[in-house]
């Protein structure tokens, strides 16, 4: 059974949402105060869907904190619409951003593409090569040297060192951006990675995902 952690203040929409993924033999658990939710022992759960508007604490302060203290994978599912949050959820380290109101299939089919691509066993294999990349501040350090990178080359390698191993969508990528150009996002994220892999001298590490996006192996 996947079990789910679910912070949602409208609870009509949360129990809804959950009678639909009992189908599927998914447990969700609903809180909507996010300090509850947050005191609920985050890590024995497999996933964390989270609404941005919260009673007590933005949704998007409780991201930070489960990124900074919790490997789990985070759906961001909120009514409001400011690309701003989307861009920031992104940048935090949400996994996925579904705009509300949304059919519950489209939930169950990302949760299912997600936990896919974080499962338990490729973020073990993360400490493999953190010998190879290691992210100190504003820095990347690739074989122990520190790399010279642009402002958006860091910000996209950093996007993929953080998450190695899973494969990034190309929005995911230009979102988390702030320094890519919005006109040109497309040729300019292909630009970027060809970059990276010419400092990075090795072309291989960063794979290209054919109608997805990247990811660092």
């Amino acid at each position: 059974m996947i079990n789910i952690l679910m912070i949602e203040d409208d609870t009509e929409f949360a129990e809804l949402l959950t009678e639909y993924l009992a189908q599927y033999d998914i447990k969700v658990t609903n809180y909507e105060d996010p300090y509850l939710g947050l005191s609920a022992g985050v890590k024995k759960y497999d996933l964390l869907i989270l609404d941005l508007t919260l009673p007590g604490m933005d949704g998007l302060e409780v991201c930070k904190e489960v990124v900074e203290k919790y490997d789990i994978p985070i759906i961001i599912s909120s009514a409001r619409s400011d690309i701003n949050d989307k861009v920031e959820g992104f940048a935090l380290g949400a996994d996925d951003y579904l705009p509300k109101p949304y059919d519950p299939k489209e939930m169950y089919a990302r949760i299912t593409s997600l936990l896919r691509r974080y499962s338990k066993s490729e973020h073990n294999k993360i400490a493999t090569p953190k010998s190879d990349f290691e992210l100190k501040g504003d820095t990347i350090y690739f074989k122990g040297e520190a790399l010279s990178l642009t402002p958006a080359e860091f910000e996209v390698l950093s996007l993929l060192v953080k998450h190695q191993g899973i494969t990034q969508s190309r929005e995911q990528i230009i979102n988390t951006s702030r320094a890519m150009s919005m006109d040109s996002q497309g040729k300019s994220l292909d630009v970027i990675i060809s970059k990276i892999r010419t400092k990075l001298g090795d072309n291989k590490r960063i794979q290209a995902v054919r109608g997805v996006g990247y990811k660092l192996v």
